[in-house]
């Protein structure tokens, strides 16, 4: 392992302070995705600073009735919270079907966010070929075994996918992330938090360098009668998506009045299929419905060679994942 210099902050500024001087600088709380990346030699952070002392780890309501997650709240913690639970069961179906409970136990909300690609070519230094690792070098998976990659938002750069499972979730829930760095507090929307690769892969989210995660603030919930997450895998447990969709319809009178769909193991963020959305507000649920939104979702897609499979797939999923929102009491 690349040696490195260890700090504890004890308030957020002092991690933020810690954090800003080194541009190697790296957070760490769980450290259950970067502590591997570092014994792999993957990342090799100067500074890492310790913020498991900081006081983010409250799940409380807000004023306007919507929920602030702590960024040190543990995943477990989170997605057993009675009010998670209760007003954003999608969002706890999706954090449970993520990891194995030991690894819940220890993961927290803001790393969650910043988990970075599984792509073997990313994950393995032997591999010469990794512009998110070593810009410019070429992307090992475009000509090589692919099948785990995504079929939307890709570059000639990269074709990696993004991890998580909660992180799907919380785009379907429009989530709000709130963050400090050297010029002080904002807010990040969850739908600008993560990237496409572009021509610069390695560049992940859009967190500038010594930005600390302090929460993540949902909005008052619309979905919590009518949601579901599927989560498409080669095991039942401790995998990562082939192909996942968090579905939320808002019913009333029988007709969709609101809907989201977002999809995970397709592309390098969770990928809003807001077309798809939009042909469903106004429609009694239905198969039939449900089944054309699948088609809709996937217009675009680029498959390569080894994940053609992910498109059939992925509308299947779509189709389902709604039908099972609309049962869901």
């Amino acid at each position: 392992m690349h040696p490195f210099e260890y700090r504890r902050a004890e308030n957020p500024q002092a991690a933020v302070d810690a954090a800003a001087p080194a541009t190697q600088a790296k957070f760490i709380a769980g450290g259950t995705n970067l502590v591997d990346l570092m014994k792999n030699g993957v990342e090799q952070p100067h500074r890492l600073v310790d913020i498991n002392r900081l006081e983010l780890s409250a799940i409380e309501q807000l004023p306007n009735g919507g929920l602030r997650l702590g960024a040190l709240a543990r995943n477990s913690d989170t997605a057993n919270h009675p009010m998670v639970r209760q007003h954003y069961p999608l969002l706890s179906r999706a954090i449970l079907a993520g990891a194995s409970p030991q690894l819940r136990n220890m993961a927290t909300n803001g790393g969650n966010l910043l988990q970075r690609t599984r792509c073997s070519y990313f994950m393995d230094t032997r591999f010469p070929q990794c512009n998110k690792r070593v810009p410019h070098s070429g992307c090992g998976a475009l000509e090589g075994f692919n099948r785990s990659h995504a079929i939307f938002g890709t570059s000639e750069q990269c074709i990696a996918t993004h991890p998580s499972d909660m992180c799907v979730a919380l785009a379907a829930l429009e989530a709000v992330i709130r963050v400090r760095g050297p010029k002080g507090e904002h807010n990040i929307p969850i739908a600008d938090f993560h990237r496409v690769p572009g021509t610069t892969p390695q560049v992940e989210t859009n967190l500038q360098p010594g930005e600390l995660i302090l929460s993540i603030d949902l909005p008052p919930s619309r979905y919590a009668q009518h949601s579901y997450y599927l989560k498409v895998r080669d095991r039942a447990s401790y995998e990562f998506a082939l192909v996942s969709v968090a579905a939320g319809l808002e019913i009333e009178d029988g007709t969709v009045r609101s809907a989201r769909l977002v999809l995970g193991g397709v592309a390098h963020k969770p990928w809003r299929v807001q077309h798809a959305e939009q042909m469903l507000i106004g429609a009694k649920p239905s198969a039939d419905i449900f089944a054309r939104a699948g088609k809709v979702a996937v217009v675009g897609a680029k498959a390569y060679q080894h994940n053609q499979f992910k498109i059939p797939m992925a509308e299947r999923a779509v189709a389902e994942a709604l039908s099972r929102a609309a049962g869901a009491v």
